[in-house]
């Protein structure tokens, strides 16, 4: 089945961390469909923003039909979001974009910020032996969950979560190693992942966070450089709405 259109039921909307919000849909039959690292896009009530908001799937429960978004406020959209309240429908597309591929038996499962999220559903799927690591800012969130699907480590910006630095002075603080690497996160982080990975020659999946208008390829808003040429426009690019968000690394330029 392709992406589908459709309302959803907001169950519960929550605070979790500072305009970092959890929102639980009623979803069935995206839920249905879903795979870790896809992504849904929300529609504004407001007539004057036309464009969707993507945001991607933290967690999918195909047994209660819900789909679990968590967020950070950063613009007029999501801030209209974060005023749902339970019993409030929205109208959402999904699921969007291609997800992680499992593979190996050790797996780097690393998120950055609000790259957190969409690593949750991943560490509950994947079938292995899982190291997780976090990168906070100040301010630390969905860590419990995760200590429930393997071994957890953090690292924040101030040090006051774990190992002072980024993701990659936890990984060399703590002398993780793996045969496969998941990642989520900012453009540099995922840079430096995606550097580490092949001077070690560890595979590594890469979700790239970017801005996206439409979420379905149309406008092009979201193109980064590929390695290869598209076979069609004969140039160096790539859709992350489309051809992602998931790229191995060496597949595209950071």
């Amino acid at each position: 089945m392709g992406k589908i259109k459709m309302t959803a039921k907001v169950l519960r909307h929550d605070i979790i961390a500072s305009d970092i919000y959890s929102l639980i849909l009623s979803a069935k039959d995206i839920a249905d469909e879903a795979k870790p690292g896809q992504f849904v896009s929300l529609y504004s009530a407001d007539g004057s923003r036309l464009l969707p908001r993507p945001i991607s799937i933290c967690e999918i429960d195909r047994n209660a039909g819900t789909l679990r978004l968590v967020y950070r406020v950063v613009g007029a959209g999501t801030k209209e979001f974060s005023t749902l309240s339970s019993d409030d429908t929205i109208d959402i597309l999904g699921p969007l974009g291609n997800g992680f591929k499992p593979e190996g038996s050790k797996a780097i499962i690393i998120g950055g910020g609000i790259g957190i999220p969409p690593m949750l559903e991943l560490s509950k799927q994947l079938d292995c032996e899982k190291q997780i690591v976090l990168g906070f800012r100040d301010e630390e969130f969905l860590s419990e969950e995760f200590e429930k699907h393997g071994t957890v480590y953090k690292s924040s910006d101030a040090g006051n979560i774990g190992v002072k630095g980024t993701v990659m002075d936890a990984i060399k603080e703590y002398g993780i190693s793996g045969d496969i690497i998941y990642a989520c996160g900012p453009l540099p982080m995922l840079r430096a992942i995606s550097e580490y990975a092949l001077a070690n020659g560890i595979k590594a999946q890469l979700s790239m966070e970017e801005k996206m208008a439409c979420g379905v390829g149309a406008c092009l808003a979201c193109v980064c450089n590929s390695t290869d040429i598209d076979e069609h426009s004969k140039v160096h690019n790539k859709r992350i709405c489309k051809d992602g968000p998931v790229f191995y690394a060496g597949e595209v330029e950071f």
